[in-house]
């Protein structure tokens, strides 16, 4: 079992930066790979947008397209906790995030098995 906890989430204003952290608690499931997601206004409903994923070893990092070269991903192994910098937000970027552990990566929410509740961005323009 793997509890996630957001935090971090605004109101910011576009060209604005953000840091959002996620602290995991994984009891013996030991999750490999990190990933942050999104869900944008209207979409309820709808499978949540990869952003993001980091392996706890470090070997692998991936972005989405949309939000590559503005966003960083980041971990620090002695807290459990992983990070997400946003630079250069976009009202584009407006949702919840939310954090997911996976045993394998993936940028595909359904191969994540637990996630967090979720913390809102909105970006003004």
């Amino acid at each position: 079992q793997v509890q996630l906890v957001e935090s971090g989430g605004g109101l910011v204003q576009a060209g604005g930066s953000l840091r959002l952290s996620c602290a995991a608690a994984d009891r013996n499931y030991n999750a490999a790979v990190m990933a942050w997601f999104r869900r944008g206004p209207g979409k309820e409903g709808k499978e949540r947008e990869f952003v993001a994923l980091i392996a706890w070893s470090a070997d692998r990092i991936d972005y989405s397209d949309s939000v590559k070269g503005r966003f960083t991903i980041s971990k620090d192994n002695a807290k459990n906790t992983v990070y997400l910098q946003m630079n250069n937000l976009r009202p584009e970027d407006t949702a919840v995030y939310y954090c997911a552990a996976a045993r394998y990566p993936s940028p595909r929410s359904g191969n994540y098995d637990y996630w967090g509740q979720g913390t809102l961005v909105t970006v003004s323009s």
